[in-house]
């Protein structure tokens, strides 16, 4: 019997043009590099470049879009557990995506911190990503008092968290569990603002055949935290 041929899969052009972008970047640096060298390089036209990223930027930061859209639909697929416990699961997918490809991950990290335009790129991207952390928790607050504004300062909690364990991690140089860095940091957020923080600060209790209701709440708590937990006392028998 004759064996198989066996036929290698090609790797999607997305990613043959972003290896062939960082092998010249580090060669001869990102300012001297163009989008001519980057598609010589890949065996590619310019029109092949262009169908994929719409700038020389883009290209460094290749797998954004995708981690993008996982989030949302992460987002919009929650149920109505802790929003704050969401968001860090959420920010949780983007640490994933770095740590899927240690290597690049730290070459990226040391071409941004040399090239000012890629650091500005870098912060447009981290913005997205908490302004749709932002507008989920906004979804979560409707109603509550301060509800835009906790959304948006846990957002960009959730987001200084994570990125002050991610670039411990980076730093390192890509050594050791990038996770529990990560899940350090967003713990310190959960327990200001999440569930966790609402069952130590919030006490409900009934007092008397009167059925009042006493609640004890320090000043951080999440609204929608203090209304589940009358509701709860409420429907005590």
């Amino acid at each position: 019997m004759t064996e198989a041929r066996r036929t290698v899969k090609k790797p999607p052009m997305r990613e043959v043009l972003a290896e062939a972008a960082f092998q010249l970047f580090l060669e001869r640096g990102f300012e001297r590099t163009t989008v001519d060298d980057i598609v010589a390089r890949a065996g590619v036209g310019r029109r092949s470049f262009f169908r994929y990223f719409p700038s020389k930027e883009d290209v460094v930061f290749p797998d954004h879009e995708s981690c993008l859209a996982d989030m949302t639909a992460l987002l919009e697929a929650a149920g109505d557990g802790d929003p704050v416990a969401t968001v860090c699961d959420a920010a949780r997918l983007v640490l994933r995506m770095y740590a899927a490809n240690p290597e690049f991950s730290v070459q990226r990290y040391h071409l941004t911190r040399e090239v000012p335009g890629l650091r500005t790129y870098e912060l447009s991207v981290v913005r997205r990503y908490e302004r749709t952390m932002a507008e989920y928790l906004r979804g979560r607050y409707l109603g509550t008092t301060d509800g835009p504004l906790h959304a948006e300062v846990i957002a960009a909690a959730v987001v200084a968290a994570h990125n002050n364990g991610l670039r411990t991690w980076l730093r390192s140089g890509g050594e050791g569990d990038p996770e529990a860095a990560v899940d350090h940091a967003l713990a310190v957020v959960q327990r200001m603002w999440g569930a966790a923080a609402g069952d130590t600060a919030v006490q409900a209790m009934h007092h008397g055949q009167d059925d009042v209701v006493v609640l004890v709440a320090s000043k951080g708590t999440p609204m929608w935290r203090v209304v589940q937990k009358v509701e709860s006392a409420l429907s005590e028998d």
